[in-house]
């Protein structure tokens, strides 16, 4: 009986455990990132933001989360209910399911792939079906719209990140994104990391992690003085809220894969004393928080794009840039004879 328990029951409870854990310390870290990109709009604009539920406003996301899951669900008359309902609960559940082979330290995460990018392109590919059944069971052209131009922006955007990862593949010789990390532990600290050595990929990474997750200036789904409120302007309640954590879910991993691709992921800056006193989370939840006040400081600074102009950066200025340095990474890696696992 014990024999049976420890193999087949226990594994199942312990990744079970593990799951809530970092799925209970994410939704709570998510509240908090969202007041401070509301907190950041604010101090650009010269606001205050939020600074009345609690000390200095850091009960609003809570209390706002309240409000939602009290206010009444209102399905309009000609949606499919079904499809309307079960939209949201897509999108979330797939932006969560990504974080479950984030390692946010040496061996922290629910399980350690080693065809881990490909795990990540696949959810993230199928994040797009939770937006068009939204855009689609809605019966509106509002909503119809701002589905398919959000899918065909997601799409667009990701082919970009794909040839990224490739650069970062080269190098690696690996898809684990523990062993990913490790390859960038040198004696150089932070300026053997990959930001430095594929700084063009990197700011393409940056670029397209905006326009993968609708974010400003990319948020043409949801343009308000077009679409109102894009895919999502029938959605009330909960199932906006739903719509909401997914997005934000989605912007704080793409946040973590910058960290763990060209940062160094939990790696200190410089491996000595005092850098190496500070645990490795430490470190990864400092440079997931720093790419996210970037993602804050675009989205107050940097004008809304036509959509016109966003498929044109896409697919005539990213994808040519990318395919360059594929191109480049390959053929020096080839001449210099710098095979990761090369002995």
């Amino acid at each position: 009986m014990v024999e049976y328990f420890l193999t087949h029951i226990w594994p199942v409870l312990s990744i079970f455990v593990h799951s809530l854990a970092i799925l209970v310390v994410l939704l709570v870290v998510i509240a908090f990132l969202l007041l401070l990109d509301r907190k950041i709009w604010a101090a650009v604009q010269l606001r205050r933001g939020p600074n009345v539920v609690g000390l200095f406003g850091l009960l609003q996301s809570f209390a706002d989360l309240l409000k939602f899951v009290f206010k009444e669900v209102i399905i309009p008359s000609g949606a499919n209910k079904f499809i309307f309902i079960i939209a949201p609960f897509v999108t979330c559940t797939l932006a969560l399911a990504v974080w479950a082979i984030v390692p946010i330290d040496e061996g922290w995460e629910v399980a350690n792939l080693n065809l881990g990018i490909l795990y990540v392109f696949a959810i993230s590919s199928l994040g797009v079906y939770g937006i068009i059944m939204g855009g689609w069971a809605s019966n509106s052209k509002y909503a119809f719209l701002g589905a398919m131009r959000s899918t065909a922006q997601m799409v667009s955007y990701e082919v970009s990140i794909g040839f990224v990862l490739i650069t970062v593949l080269l190098c690696t010789g690996t898809l684990n994104l523990t062993e990913i990390v490790n390859a960038q532990k040198t004696s150089f600290g932070m300026f053997g990391w990959y930001w430095l050595m594929l700084f063009p990929m990197f700011v393409v990474f940056f670029i397209s992690a905006l326009a993968e997750t609708n974010r400003p200036p990319f948020d043409l789904p949801e343009a308000e003085s077009e679409l109102v409120a894009g895919f999502m302007i029938e959605y009330s309640s909960t199932p906006y809220l739903l719509y909401m954590l997914g997005e934000y879910v989605s912007i704080t991993f793409m946040c973590a894969l910058t960290t763990i691709l060209f940062l160094g992921g939990w790696l200190p800056p410089f491996d000595v004393v005092p850098f190496t006193w500070v645990p490795g989370f430490i470190w990864f939840i400092l440079k997931t928080v720093f790419v996210f006040f970037m993602f804050g400081m675009v989205k107050t600074i940097v004008p809304r794009y036509r959509y016109d102009q966003l498929m044109r950066l896409g697919w005539k200025v990213l994808l040519p840039i990318s395919l360059g340095m594929v191109f480049i990474v390959a053929t020096v890696i080839f001449i210099f004879d710098l095979y990761p696992n090369a002995a």
